[in-house]
Formats: structure tokens, sequence, C-alpha cells
């Protein structure tokens, strides 16, 4: 554990918790996390994963553009259903990225746990994209993933890192029930 972890825990901890509540500080707080992580992952030879920090650093500013030009006139946002369709596409999309960078990483790196590793960052890259698309069913995968990252960040012994996954399962179950709120009807958005 290193105070590198333990800033990046605590601001992502902070950016996911922004995210449920539907505050716009969840985009600039979220890319300092992506910023120290990616370092962090650099350090634990976890290089799917720090090469996903810099593509949620483009998801992220995608997001914030997003989530800008969706707030109505009237300072409020609603939450928007995942069709069948973009379900099974996104996950399609997720499934062929999990598998050509886990393929890349174990051929040409020395990463640990390339295939795991590839596969959640693959599905982390959908389930960032339905965030940033304010798609409820985001949370639903973020549970999924979460759950199975905890798991491999307590192998690399990363426990400060496995403790804030962990608590991202609760974060997203939170933010499940607080977008379900804003599906039937508009929710304030949180100002920066």
């Amino acid at each position: 554990m290193s105070l590198l972890e333990i800033v990046a825990v605590v601001i992502s901890a902070l950016a996911v918790w922004a995210t449920t509540r539907r505050s716009l500080w969840c985009w600039p707080l979220g890319l300092a996390s992506v910023a120290l992580y990616g370092v962090v992952f650099l350090e634990a030879k976890l290089y799917s994963d720090m090469a996903l920090q810099a593509v949620f650093g483009a998801f992220l500013v995608y997001g914030w553009i997003c989530w800008w030009r969706g707030v109505r006139d009237d300072g409020q946002i609603l939450v928007r259903p995942l069709t069948a369709k973009a379900a099974l596409l996104g996950l399609a999309a997720g499934a062929a990225a999990s598998a050509a960078l886990g393929w890349g990483m174990a051929r040409w790196t020395d990463a640990s746990l390339p295939y795991l590793d590839a596969t959640l960052a693959g599905f982390s890259l959908v389930a960032q994209y339905w965030t940033a698309r304010k798609h409820i069913e985001n949370w639903w995968l973020w549970i999924a993933v979460d759950v199975v990252y905890t798991g491999m960040y307590v192998v690399k012994d990363l426990h400060l890192t496995a403790g804030l996954y962990a608590g991202f399962i609760v974060l997203a179950i939170l933010g499940w029930r607080s977008w379900r709120a804003g599906t039937d009807a508009p929710a304030a958005v949180q100002p920066l």
C-alpha cells in the first residue's frame, strides 16, 4: 500500500459517490482518479487496467459533455433506459475488446492475469459508456465487474484497492436506486 494508492482510493470513491448523486463533479474527480490509478496499475504490472485508465479519461470527457448537454432548461436531467439491442451490442463489444486485449497482453507483455484483467477492462468500458449515456443499466454491469475486480486486487495484494472496489459495489447499488427514481421523473442535477 502506497500513499499514491491511498490518494487514488479516496478520489475514486468521491468520484463514484458523485456519480450516484448525478453531480457534475463526478467527471473532474474521475479524471483525477484515472490519472492516479494509471500509475498505480503500471507499478502493479496490470497493463490492461493501466491502459483502461487512459481510455476512461476520454470517456470521462465524453460523459461530462453528454451530461452538460443533457441538463434541461429547468436544471433537470432524465435517466434513460437501455434498449435490448443497445445492451446486446454493448456486451458484444465488451467481449470482443476483452478477447483482443487479453490476447495482446498475453502475447506481447509480462502482464499479470492478462485475460482476466483484459475482460474486466473491456466490460468496464461498456459500463463507463452506459454511465456517460445516462443508462441506469450501467450500475448492474458495474456491480458484476466490481465483484470480480475485488477478488483480482486481493490476489495482486492491492488490498486497499480491493476494499475500494468492494465499496464500489455498495455505491453501485445506491446509484441504481437513486437513478431508478430518475427514470420515472426528472431529477435535479447536482451543480459543480
